[in-house]
């Protein structure tokens, strides 16, 4: 996937994380998660949330995007928009858990990687990753 030339990148990228919601796997908690990655060179990497019985053994939607991406080799990400609720309907603003914050700011090398927690395409916040987790680990 790729961003268009549309002029609205947050509402985009919304759509394509709503979009993801759909392909969740949430049996569990019923509660679906999509994500949608933006990569420096305009490709958009989608991701849901997969739960497992061994709740340890699932994964969110932002981990599953990041994962995507850096497999097909991209590494130059700009910003994820997130979207979830309840059995596919956004609810909330819906931020990443510490593990997803702690992924995400290991490709935020210039520490403009931004967030994107949407209710709707119109409805949204938009924060910097450094401002989530100001205090990452770094080696």
């Amino acid at each position: 996937m790729k961003i268009s030339d549309s002029g609205n990148i947050n509402k985009e990228l919304i759509e394509y994380a709503i979009s993801a919601m759909e392909k969740a796997y949430a049996p569990y908690s019923g509660f679906k998660v999509g994500a949608a990655l933006l990569v420096e060179d305009g490709s958009v990497y989608t991701g849901c949330n997969v739960e497992n019985s061994s709740y340890g053994a699932s994964c969110c939607a932002e981990r599953n995007a990041v994962f995507k991406a850096v497999s097909e080799g991209k590494t130059g990400f700009l910003g994820i928009a997130i979207a979830g609720g309840p059995d596919g309907h956004p609810e909330g603003y819906i931020s990443p858990c510490g593990i997803c914050r702690q992924v995400m700011s290991e490709f935020d090398k210039d520490k403009k990687f931004f967030v994107i927690m949407a209710k709707s395409k119109d409805d949204y916040k938009k924060e910097q990753l450094k401002n989530l987790m100001p205090y990452a680990f770094k080696l």
